[in-house]
């Protein structure tokens, strides 16, 4: 799950593994594999970096701090 915020400013977490597409329109807009949109106030590259912290956190706790 990430933690974005919405253009009302209220905090969402999303789950990574629905994402489809993220798109900057200039605003940024993740559609979930659902259909769902979502409006966010995170730059599309901010959310592409809290996705991959996210990963590596999972991925982290995992193999113990191991390398894969």
């Amino acid at each position: 799950m990430v933690k974005l915020t919405r253009l009302n400013h209220v905090t969402i977490y999303l789950n990574s593994d629905l994402i489809e597409h993220i798109e900057s329109t200039p605003d940024t807009v993740i559609t979930l594999t659902g259909g769902q949109k979502y409006v966010v106030l995170e730059p599309a590259e901010a959310v592409v970096e809290l996705i991959v912290g996210f990963r590596r956190r999972v991925t982290h706790r995992v193999t113990g701090g191991e390398a894969l």
